[in-house]
């Protein structure tokens, strides 16, 4: 009976943690005005979006790194061996030089989980369905 309660617990946990919802914990609203905020003078996402300053960043997730045409990206970020997930971009929002030693990227990182959280909850409205 007590296994049985632990394997409940514990099945009930990971569902909760891997769940659509817990990937879109943020706030898309508010990473939009962040975005355009901090990230939109580079970067660009939508139906006409293009290589600027920046890639663009339309179906970023699970996407490698470099990977985009219309952009001319850095050696270091072409030889990376980067995917972007959740968790790599949360790494390189908050320190992009650690992750991409040699970026051209000039942001000093974002250290505000919510504020992380809520710019890739926009992002993922980005993502093809």
């Amino acid at each position: 009976m007590k296994n049985a309660a632990v394997l409940t617990l514990a099945l009930m946990l990971n569902m909760g943690l891997f769940s659509t919802q817990a990937v879109a914990a943020g706030d898309a609203e508010a990473g939009e005005k962040l975005f355009k905020r901090i990230c939109g003078g580079c970067h660009q996402v939508g139906s006409s979006a293009r290589g600027f300053f920046g890639p663009q960043l339309n179906a970023i997730f699970g996407r490698p790194a470099g990977s985009t045409t219309d952009y001319q990206y850095s050696e270091a970020m072409k030889s990376s061996g980067v995917v972007w997930t959740r968790e790599t971009l949360t790494a390189y929002i908050e320190a992009p030089k650690t992750v991409v030693p040699g970026t051209r990227m000039i942001f000093w990182g974002l250290s505000d989980p919510e504020k992380i959280e809520n710019l890739l909850a926009y992002l993922q409205t980005f993502q093809p369905q």
